[in-house]
């Protein structure tokens, strides 16, 4: 009955890429499933009728118990719980067998950003003069000036870009469309990058040199690394420019909801996180640069 298993998961998967989930979700939500369909024929459960809570529970124990981090344990469960959902909207599974499910406690971290003088100097300093410095810069300020996702970026073509108006039409999580703008220096540096003649170019904006179409994630994050290296910066990724996108914004003033639409996040609370980041950088400002912050 392993088909019977795989099928399913192979039709959950289906379903919810058609219904908008990333093509890296659908990835690592396969790897997940494939991971809990071992652990199912390994206790004697060949078919998905025969999930309870109980033997879901025993799975996630036995994830954290052998020392996975608990961003994946709760990413694990995410996807089981979807499945089990799932099958139970299809009348496989009784709905009650999900409920109660319960990943791990997550640590609560604040997003990492830079100061605005170090994501300049990261901007101006990091590319290395060479075959992909104009590659590199653009990336670089689109990923800080608009505050794009890594996917996004690379999911980029030319007629998604209003050079002239600054505007990027950006296709987000769950293929959600918003319209985001960028600065000046962004529109040199579309004009220096486009190839001539410009008429009628269509397709992606950052192509592949390796036989893939487009730059990969990979590629990606090792430039922006390597930028920040060059300026003596560690721990950088392109995640990290869109925290200092939404950081600098709210800290110069700018209104939330306003922070929420350019960076496409569905619920505002996605966007509040930012407020307490703020906060903890004015508390350490003030902590190292007012006279009276340490008086007794």
């Amino acid at each position: 009955m392993t088909e019977n298993i795989s099928a399913n998961i192979d039709l959950f998967l289906s379903t919810i890429e058609s219904r908008g989930r990333s093509k890296n979700t659908v990835t690592n939500y396969r790897v997940d499933l494939e991971q809990f369909r071992e652990y199912l024929l390994r206790q004697d459960i060949p078919d998905v009728s025969e999930i309870d809570a109980q033997s879901v529970r025993v799975y996630l124990s036995n994830i954290i118990g052998y020392g996975i981090a608990k961003t994946s344990a709760a990413r694990k469960l995410s996807a089981v719980r979807g499945f089990i959902k799932w099958l139970s909207s299809r009348e496989i599974l009784d709905y009650g067998v999900a409920a109660g499910l319960k990943g791990p406690k997550l640590p609560s971290s604040l997003p990492r950003a830079l100061s605005c003088e170090d994501t300049e100097k990261l901007l101006v300093e990091g590319p290395e003069h060479g075959k992909h410095y104009q590659r590199d810069r653009l990336v670089l300020e689109l990923l800080y000036g608009s505050g794009l996702r890594v996917s996004e970026l690379i999911d980029l073509n030319w007629e998604d870009i209003e050079t002239d108006q600054r505007i990027i039409r950006v296709i987000g999580k769950g293929s959600k469309e918003r319209l985001v703008p960028f600065g000046k220096g962004v529109k040199k540096l579309l004009e220096d990058w486009r190839p001539i003649p410009p008429e009628g170019k269509r397709g992606p904006l950052f192509k592949s040199e390796k036989g893939a179409e487009r730059l990969t994630v990979r590629t990606v994050h090792r430039l922006v690394q390597k930028a920040a290296m060059r300026i003596g910066i560690y721990g950088v990724s392109p995640h990290t420019l869109r925290h200092c996108f939404a950081t600098h914004l709210l800290e110069r003033g700018a209104p939330l909801r306003v922070v929420q639409e350019l960076l496409g996040h569905e619920s505002i609370a996605a966007t509040q996180r930012y407020l307490s980041i703020t906060a903890e950088q004015m508390k350490r400002s003030y902590l190292e640069y007012h006279p009276r912050a340490h008086e007794q």
